[in-house]
């Protein structure tokens, strides 16, 4: 088996989940607060048949070496946690983290999960939830039944106007959280990330300080996916598709040529 064959189909390997991630990243072009992810290619390994500066007389070495490679592959898909644009709503809790920093959630499993996307909510019992899939807010706040209207500072203080009462009632604080390498965060779902051994510990603080993004009320993040961008890397992967394909045509070509003449 002529060894270009197996070169190619490891490129139309990776060209197909780099296919599969630019087609996920357009998908959630319009889902708030997603981050868009790059695939990561690396070359696989060489067949050395002559090393770079091998002896070649006693005097003489090889300037260059004859190396053969294998192909490539994809190793991983990276985050992006670039900013994205902003979004004006007329709803309260829809909040934006403006800058670093998560929305901290409560799981049905008791884990924390960590979240870009603030379209929050109250629940039946007062309780600021997502929108989604009902997950408390941590650190938990509760709106009061006879609030008129809620504010959010940037620094997250929560206040309520409660009827008849011209001064904010203060009900809570709203944390951020960060880690020293977002892109080791693992992407579970419903708009949320889980910390692993590669995101680092999860570091929580007030917005606004010590680094952390601020909150703004009455925004949402949109998606940091860049549409115009995404089709160019597609016309661009189909291409480098369409090329291992004419190379696997093209060796198949020559093998046949080879058994009908000789």
């Amino acid at each position: 088996m002529h060894p270009a064959l197996w070169v190619s189909k490891t490129g139309l390997d990776a060209q197909q989940t780099n296919i599969s991630t630019i087609s996920n990243n357009l998908a959630n072009a319009s889902t708030v607060g997603f981050k868009k992810s790059r695939p990561v290619f690396e070359d696989l390994f060489y067949q050395n048949i002559n090393q770079p500066g091998g002896q070649v007389t006693q005097n003489t070495t090889l300037p260059s070496g004859l190396m053969l490679g294998a192909g490539s592959k994809v190793v991983a898909t990276q985050k992006v946690f670039t900013q994205g644009n902003t979004q004006t709503t007329d709803n309260a809790l829809d909040l934006m983290v403006e800058g670093d920093g998560f929305f901290q959630v409560m799981m049905p499993d008791g884990n924390i999960g960590y979240t870009r996307n603030g379209q929050f909510t109250v629940n039946e019992q007062g309780q600021i939830v997502t929108s989604g899939s009902g997950y408390v807010l941590e650190p938990e706040l509760v709106v009061p039944d006879n609030a008129v209207a809620i504010t959010v500072g940037t620094d997250g203080e929560v206040s309520a106007r409660i009827r008849d009462q011209q001064e904010n009632q203060p009900i809570g604080q709203i944390n951020l959280t960060n880690f020293i390498n977002p892109g080791g965060l693992e992407p579970i779902g419903q708009n949320l990330f889980l910390p692993t051994g590669a995101s680092g510990d999860p570091q929580d603080g007030i917005p606004g300080l010590d680094g952390f993004g601020s909150i703004r009320q009455s925004m949402l993040e949109t998606s940091n996916v860049n549409v115009t961008e995404e089709l160019v890397n597609m016309i661009e992967a189909q291409r480098v598709y369409e090329m291992n394909s004419k190379v696997i045509s093209t060796v198949d070509q020559m093998l046949s040529y080879v058994n009908q003449q000789l």
